[in-house]
């Protein structure tokens, strides 16, 4: 398709969110990008608190969250209300106007509960469709989504679902109609050689560099389906993959990650 809309679809992690004042100024910058835009949202560190407070113990396998159906009350909880609903507001008051969604708001993403043949994840949802019609509609009307990390069956249940995935599937889709670009925003320049030495920034990530540092263990928990999104999307049609921090979405020549197949 020609003539394809430029749309930036930005998402950001728990440390940013964490960070009031890191936040605001996040969310100053992404009032910013001119055109079209959609932000996705995670919190899991927001949910871990609220979980424990109340006597919960948190589980996760590889990076991903393990949720029972009391864990899943925290979730929808602190994703689609309190995490969404501050992210809009402030977006508001930066004169962009932006409206908060689930999965479940408009069907706009349709999951089915993850079956997995050894490990019980409970109720976590996997993407299977996203309402590229609606969204795009809401889109062309200058209607900034704001995306939290929650979806549904569209048989009443809703299902906790990895923010990056999201984020992913809803660029995947998307490229259909839109020049699609996903940034993927969190507290470090990008992806690290290093963990824990920030100046270790690989900026050209490919399939085979991120096998063989998987194969080594330097790639591991959270960032393994960051990147295992970032591949599944770039070979859908996806047209640009960036992971770093936000300032790259204000400053094109600051240090990140670039994905390619």
């Amino acid at each position: 398709m020609e003539n394809r809309k430029p749309l930036s679809i930005i998402k950001i992690g728990g440390n940013i969110i964490d960070d009031a004042s890191e936040l605001s100024q996040f969310l100053s910058d992404f009032s910013k990008i001119q055109g079209h835009k959609i932000l996705v949202h995670g919190g899991g560190k927001s949910a871990t608190r609220t979980a424990k407070s109340i006597g919960l113990i948190p589980q996760m396998i590889d990076g991903r969250r393990i949720t029972d159906a009391n864990m899943l009350d925290v979730v929808v909880m602190v994703y689609a209300g309190q995490i969404n609903k501050n992210i809009v507001a402030q977006l508001q008051a930066n004169d962009t106007n932006a409206i908060g969604f689930s999965g479940a708001d408009g069907n706009l993403i349709q999951s089915e509960k993850r079956n997995h043949p050894i490990i019980d994840y409970g109720f976590v949802g996997d993407v299977q469709k996203v309402n590229t019609p609606l969204l795009q509609t809401l889109i062309s009307s200058g209607i900034v989504p704001v995306f939290c990390a929650i979806t549904h069956d569209k048989k009443g249940q809703l299902l906790n679902t990895n923010a990056d995935t999201i984020a992913s599937e809803l660029a995947i889709a998307l490229s259909e109609v839109f020049e699609v670009t996903l940034n993927y925003c969190f507290e470090k320049p990008g992806v690290l050689y290093d963990a824990k030495d920030d100046s270790s920034v690989i900026e050209k990530m490919n399939q085979e560099l991120y096998a063989k540092l998987k194969s080594e263990k330097a790639i591991h928990s959270g960032m393994i389906p960051k990147l295992d999104n970032c591949f599944n999307s770039l070979s859908k049609g996806v047209q640009k993959i960036k992971i770093g921090h936000h300032k790259m979405l204000k400053n094109t020549n600051a240090i990140h990650t670039s994905i390619e197949l």
